[in-house]
């Protein structure tokens, strides 16, 4: 990823439980470091010779916005203007799922107009991505 134009963000429904909000950006967060796994650092070695594993070699801010805006967003990222690109989505349809089988077939179910997004994240061209949340404000 090259920093100097690209970006990523994790935007959530402001409007959520905190613990859903927690655990809406751990399983984005998962879901980019499986899918870009070059961002993720190399272990490291403290003072006192103890190793860490490897972090995001760069800063993803988490943004907060209304379920409306979150739902926008995600239908202008559809578009052809966006296809490069990467999105991982959260909705209320794969949190209430027991088994990544059940979400499976549940999926194949429902329309994508009737999911209600907790979250996206969004990796790519930095003006891209600015164009479709830059206004949104960090989540506190």
């Amino acid at each position: 990823m090259n920093l100097q134009n690209e970006k990523c963000v994790i935007v959530v429904d402001e409007e959520l439980p905190l613990g859903i909000i927690a655990n809406t950006a751990v399983i984005l967060g998962i879901t980019l470091g499986k899918t870009m796994p070059e961002a993720v650092g190399p272990d490291v070695i403290d003072q006192t010779e103890k190793s860490h594993l490897g972090i995001i070699k760069f800063p993803v801010p988490v943004l907060k916005s209304s379920a409306e805006k979150l739902k926008y967003i995600r239908e202008q990222l559809y578009q052809d203007a966006f296809h490069d690109l990467l999105v991982v989505d959260f909705s209320d349809l794969a949190q209430s799922c027991k088994t990544y089988d059940d979400f499976i077939q549940k999926m194949t179910q429902v329309p994508e107009s009737a999911l209600k997004y907790f979250g996206l994240a969004i990796c790519g061209s930095k003006k891209k991505v600015a164009k479709l949340t830059g206004s949104l404000p960090l989540l506190r």
